[in-house]
């Protein structure tokens, strides 16, 4: 982008965020929902003897923050679009570092689940925000760059976070773990008050808090949006399934140790990040996601193939790589294009957007782990790339569209 600063608009005084602080921020904003969720994963074991409890019990620690990250984006959207993003942004924060405290020093397990509800709940503000300042700021093209940032760290965060868990451990306890993200917290509780409001008071949602939350009626009703938000979830409801299988794959199946599976987790969470990186390099974004989604379908179907038929593991791999890489594709061009077709409700549409994912992701995760893991994950893959793909044909734009929109802008 040509721009070395960027304007922001405050209530009383006019200050600039730069370029380069604007897309840090944003992308620590996008990575902190899924670290929330995911970097204490390595933990479970050890949480269990602490507790005294059942590994199922521990594992509800991380269902109640996915469904906190998935109702949280439900509530921050809006109110984003009534108070601005900055005001919302705050408030996640501060609700994050006292419910983080509270799990450092639980004494029960029931009340560390309780609160990890309300860790997913405060960091939904930054998932579902992160991506409505985008849209504030940018159209078309920029808003796609802008949102490859989101798009790469949204990819490569889930995968990652636990790597980083595993590492942490290895110094500390699991206590540590949440040590850590209580740090990561007070820095990002920083950059918010740092950030000036992108959202100026007049483009601001004029109604009641209540009548704010109707919104999702408007947004439900855009056939284009939604259409995005369902190719897109279903697109993470295979990045949640590989989530879910890999541990067993890679280490069960194939006999690898759990410090070779966070390699092959790191190399994956590469190929992630650098396709929704290059998703820019489309002039346009609908045949971005058309190719992503024939590329998971291809990749989907050989996995499967690869699989059954008893395949070694670097082929598994390879397979895999090239699968993930056309995910991370998706990623971004997608959220682009469905952010692109709410630009009026733009923290109402993050929020159906975000949470679609989360919710997607908590019904595979489980169903990959019925029965042959090797069976149900790969036709669990085949099943979401097909619908992922049927998605996005639906929601091409027409020929009439196409040229009314070329027609529109050579006349601006």
């Amino acid at each position: 982008m040509k721009q070395q600063k960027t304007t922001w608009q405050g209530n009383s005084t006019k200050r600039h965020n730069s370029a380069f602080f604007l897309f840090v921020f944003l992308g620590m904003l996008t990575a902190f929902g899924p670290f929330v969720t995911d970097m204490y994963l390595p933990s479970l074991p050890a949480m269990t003897s602490y507790f005294g409890t059942s590994v199922s019990m521990v594992q509800l620690g991380l269902t109640f923050s996915m469904l906190g990250l998935a109702a949280g984006q439900l509530v921050f959207g809006p109110l984003s679009d009534k108070y601005g993003r900055r005001a919302p942004l705050l408030i996640s924060m501060g609700l994050f570092l006292v419910s983080t405290l509270g799990c450092i020093f639980s004494p029960t397990i029931e009340l560390f689940v309780l609160l990890r509800f309300v860790q997913g709940l405060a960091g939904a503000g930054g998932i579902v925000i992160s991506r409505s300042i985008a849209t504030d700021k940018f159209k078309g093209l920029n808003l796609a760059k802008a949102l490859a940032v989101v798009g790469a760290i949204n990819g490569i965060a889930p995968v990652a976070a636990p790597v980083l868990g595993g590492a942490i451990l290895k110094v500390t306890t699991w206590r540590g773990v949440f040590a850590v993200l209580f740090v990561l917290g007070v820095a990002l509780l920083g950059a918010c008050i740092h950030f000036n409001e992108s959202l100026s008071r007049v483009k601001r949602s004029q109604e009641s808090v209540w009548k704010t939350l109707s919104l999702f009626k408007q947004v439900v009703k855009n056939r284009t949006f939604m259409l995005y938000v369902l190719q897109m979830a279903f697109a993470q409801g295979m990045l949640f399934g590989y989530i879910a299988a890999s541990p067993f794959i890679i280490q069960e199946h194939y006999g690898f140790s759990p410090f070779a599976f966070s390699l092959f987790f790191a190399a994956n969470a590469v190929a992630i990040g650098t396709g929704a990186a290059l998703s820019v390099k489309f002039k346009r974004q609908e045949n971005c996601v058309l190719a992503s989604c024939a590329g998971m379908l291809v990749c989907s179907v050989a996995l499967l193939a690869a699989l059954l038929a008893g395949a070694g593991v670097w082929m598994f791999e390879a397979l895999l790589f090239v699968m993930l890489f056309m995910m991370g594709l998706s990623f971004t061009a997608s959220t682009a294009l469905a952010m692109d077709a709410v630009r009026g409700q733009a923290g109402t549409g993050s929020a159906l957007l975000g949470a679609s994912g989360f919710l997607f992701g908590s019904i595979v995760s489980p169903i990959v782990g019925m029965g042959n893991i090797l069976v149900t994950s790969g036709i669990t893959f085949v099943v979401c790339a097909v619908c992922s793909g049927v998605c996005a044909l639906l929601a091409r734009p027409s020929k009439k569209d196409v040229k009314d929109s070329q027609s529109a802008a050579a006349v601006l």
